[in-house]
């Protein structure tokens, strides 16, 4: 399989390197949290006195080591006095009681702890109880179009971004030679996500009621949800449901790196809103192998993957309320707000009219951008920035 330095997580995880904290690399089922504690490994391996102790414990060769306390004497073992000793761990949950290992090792302070495993058992709410509050986590994402153009490099970029869209950034679907074998793939990727991070975890009952709740969220994605209204509909249906059930099957999805919740925010009152939030999944790959391309609003759609990319550089992202109006993001990042609305074209007169019209009453000086499916450079409207979807996400710096 072709690879692609992945700068962004690396310079993360390097900036951390040495200081006191379990790192642990989450993100949703094959977006290659593995392959990134590889390519760290050969950045730091350099070092001679670097003493670098690799575990993966979904291997024949690593068996013994499911056994806590063997786990425990293996890695004491490893340890040279000298150097600066690394410890990596993949598949970490395999191990019964892992976290008094783990917690006992970084009590003793002979190793820079680097963690990854399945979602199920190191979700980000658990972290902190799993070891007590002594975490430092790197959220890793399916490929960003960047990315994406890194591993198909193309001169065209209006084409590779149609192309992206479709394909979406889960690179293990690259391999495949027809779209039908990609999307089979990728629906593997969602269907064991549900089995052993979701089902089997929080033991769920009625597993095609959760499949349902998943399909919803999917064709969903860009509106606002509220939790009753989907009880409702799925109560409709075939299947008698709650608001607590649903709720619940909703947080487990998150919980899982599926889908990412999105808190609505008051802008001119400047206050949070815990109604109604937005769902946004975490690669599009997955709605596409799930419920195929039926009903496609490319709004929503667009909207999704600037979410993701939003998230992805590090910025706090909200929705946006103005009255009765809403803008589709407010970005934070270190102090400084971006409010952001997301539209597939503007070409018409009405369109463009009605996107910047919530922007435009928002009176504070804060950057406003509108993203849109341009293809063409960036423009200017009364200090609203108009920027081309797919040149926004190929330049960081935008």
């Amino acid at each position: 399989m072709k690879l692609i330095k992945r700068d962004y997580y690396l310079n993360k995880l390097l900036s951390v390197k040495d200081v006191p904290d379990i790192k642990v690399i989450t993100g949703v089922r094959r977006s290659g949290k593995s392959k990134l504690m590889d390519a760290f490994i050969d950045l730091i391996s350099a070092d001679d006195k670097a003493n670098i102790v690799r575990i993966k414990l979904n291997l024949k060769k690593f068996e013994k080591l499911l056994d806590a306390d063997k786990l425990y004497d293996y890695i004491e073992q490893q340890y040279a006095r000298d150097k600066t000793n690394y410890l990596f761990i993949d598949e970490i949950q395999l191990c019964e009681d892992f976290e008094r290992v783990i917690n006992s090792i970084y009590e003793e302070e002979i190793y820079d702890i680097y963690l990854t495993g399945s979602n199920a058992f190191l979700l980000s709410s658990d972290l902190a109880t799993l070891f007590g509050g002594r975490v430092y986590e790197i959220s890793l994402y399916p490929f960003s179009f960047k990315e994406y153009l890194m591993y198909y490099p193309s001169n065209d970029i209006d084409e590779a971004f149609d192309s992206y869209v479709k394909k979406g950034g889960m690179a293990g679907s690259y391999l495949y030679k027809t779209e039908e074998d990609a999307r089979q793939y990728v629906n593997g990727i969602y269907r064991t996500t549900i089995t052993k991070d979701i089902v089997r975890k929080f033991k769920i009952e009625n597993e095609d009621l959760l499949i349902m709740i998943g399909n919803y969220l999917m064709d969903n994605v860009g509106n606002q949800t509220s939790i009753r209204n989907v009880a409702s509909k799925l109560t409709s249906g075939t299947y008698k449901t709650n608001d607590k059930t649903v709720g619940a099957y909703m947080n487990y999805f998150c919980r899982s790196f599926l889908f990412y919740p999105i808190q609505r925010y008051d802008i001119k009152g400047k206050r949070y809103l815990e109604s109604d939030k937005k769902y946004y999944l975490s690669d599009l790959a997955f709605r596409f192998s799930e419920i195929g391309t039926k009903n496609a609003d490319y709004g929503h759609l667009y909207e999704n993957i600037v979410a993701i990319e939003l998230l992805r550089r590090g910025y706090e992202v909200y929705v946006g309320k103005l009255y009765e109006k809403e803008v589709d993001f407010v970005a934070i990042k270190e102090g400084e707000k971006v409010y952001i609305q997301v539209t597939d074209d503007i070409s018409r007169e009405d369109t463009f009219k009605r996107e910047v019209s919530s922007l435009l009453g928002i009176k504070d000086a804060y950057p406003k951008m509108l993203i849109a499916r341009t293809k063409h450079e960036e423009s200017q409207h009364e200090g609203i920035r108009i920027i081309d979807i797919a040149r926004w996400l190929s330049d960081s710096q935008k």
